[in-house]
């Protein structure tokens, strides 16, 4: 029996799922696939009926946390996530599963994630490859906080305890407050290098402001769900200080401001080991 299923989130992107999906079923690994159709109004669930995937149609747009659902429907005890215009590398997934088979702990395994057709390093995994977080005893690969929902290898149990993704932070900086509640929990999270895969975002006309809108108000909520007061206070005036000063940070701002009552009815502040590891992340 294969030991992981793939999931992939998508909302009206069905050129896109129809270019990868293929490369899901070719693999040697021969993973279920599971595409979550996250409320699309372009005909993705009947384009893909001619596949050999499972369709969960979801009745209303949940982001980020659309994928709660494919995890729930897995039946494996390990589950990779891409999005519909990312894929495996062949193998990746026989050796994510032998490094979470040997290390009872981690709940993550992050990819090496190739962009584009030039196969440039993505930016995060660079940063990852440089984490000055120290390692458990025995954990492989590089000791991270966060991950790249689009290449990322998740152990099912671990991620359904802590409740998978926010339906409040849509997608855009989703990873980060699951990230966090894993390590609160005792779990590890590790950036594997030799496990490879690939992503091929299409060109974004205008920068994409509404994402870069919700990727700053998630990190400002993130910030003052988990963090002790001063480190949410500090972390929320250097993203804002970072952002351009420009109607999407202000949209971004009054959206994190209008959560306000929802943030303080969830806050749960990081333990001290965690909110360590932010600080020395923070610090590099």
């Amino acid at each position: 029996m294969p030991a992981v299923t793939i999931v992939v989130a998508s909302r009206n992107r069905r050129p896109q799922l129809l270019e990868s999906v293929p490369r899901h079923l070719a693999l040697p690994e021969r993973p279920p696939v599971i595409v979550v159709d996250d409320a699309s109004a372009d005909g993705t669930a009947e384009a893909l009926a001619v596949l050999p995937v499972r369709v969960i149609r979801l009745p209303a747009n949940l982001g980020g946390a659309a994928r709660n659902a494919g995890v729930r429907a897995a039946e494996t005890p390990y589950v990779a996530f891409s999005d519909d215009d990312a894929w495996w590398t062949p193998g990746a997934l026989t050796r994510a599963a032998a490094v979470l088979d040997a290390h009872p702990r981690l709940a993550v395994v992050q990819a090496h994630v190739l962009v584009g057709a030039d196969e440039r390093d993505d930016a995060t995994c660079v940063a990852m490859a440089a984490s000055p977080l120290p390692a458990a005893a025995g954990q492989p690969g590089h000791p991270i906080l966060g991950f790249v929902a689009c290449a990322a290898v998740v152990r099912r149990s671990a991620f359904l305890e802590v409740g998978g993704f926010s339906e409040r932070l849509a997608v855009g900086g989703e990873e980060e407050l699951l990230g966090l509640d894993l390590a609160a929990a005792g779990w590890q999270l590790s950036y594997v290098p030799e496990i490879i895969a690939h992503h091929h975002p299409p060109p974004a006309a205008g920068g994409r402001p509404k994402r870069r809108e919700i990727m700053l108000r998630n990190a400002l909520w993130t910030a003052w769900l988990r963090r002790p007061l001063g480190a949410a206070a500090r972390a929320s005036a250097g993203a804002i200080a970072r952002a351009p000063a420009d109607p999407t940070t202000l949209c971004a701002i009054r959206g994190a401001l209008a959560g306000a009552v929802w943030v303080l009815r969830e806050r749960r502040v990081n333990p001290p080991h965690v909110e360590a590891m932010r600080r020395r992340l923070e610090d590099a």
